[in-house]
């Protein structure tokens, strides 16, 4: 079961999660600092360590708009949270797969900050009010990717696991 930290509304871009002028910083191991600079209070929040992984940020619609920079889903993905959404921008959407995000596409999910829910067998329960909510299902070749916590980490087991075959 994880908490909810924060609820963001529709089209949270991707200048919102990353702002544009932290663009200079690409490593994935200083963008975390950068995540929602803008919201003050959910960047003090990550940045204190105040956030245990697994926490989870609900958003609503179009989460991820905007630009394709993968800055956005990098700096989230250093505090390994989930976002749960009522559904995601594409691009934004492949880059978290790519990069191992798990990310939760729940159309009808209504959480608010405080929130203890539980993600198991297709929905999302939300122990605080009761109410269950239906998760639209990944296709299982993207689940394995960001269970494998990104697309290199995938494709480099895939390569292992052929090269041990020979």
């Amino acid at each position: 079961m994880s908490q909810v930290i924060y609820k963001l509304g529709d089209d949270i871009s991707t200048d919102i999660i990353y702002p544009g002028r932290y663009m200079a910083t690409v490593l994935p191991t200083e963008t975390p600092q950068f995540a929602f600079a803008d919201i003050k209070e959910l960047n003090e929040k990550l940045n204190t360590k105040q956030v245990p992984h697994g926490s989870i940020i609900v958003g609503g619609k179009n989460f991820g708009c905007g630009s394709s920079r993968e800055q956005a889903v990098s700096a989230l993905k250093g505090y390994e949270i989930i976002i749960i959404a009522c559904n995601f921008a594409r691009i934004f959407f492949q880059n978290s797969i790519n990069l191992g995000l798990q990310t939760i596409t729940c159309p009808e999910i209504e959480a608010n900050e405080g929130d203890e829910l539980d993600i198991k067998g297709g929905e999302v329960v939300n122990k605080t009010s009761g109410k269950i909510f239906r998760i639209e299902p990944m296709p299982k070749a993207r689940q394995a990717i960001i269970e494998a916590s990104g697309l290199i980490a995938y494709t480099r087991k895939r390569v292992m696991e052929k090269a041990s075959m020979r």
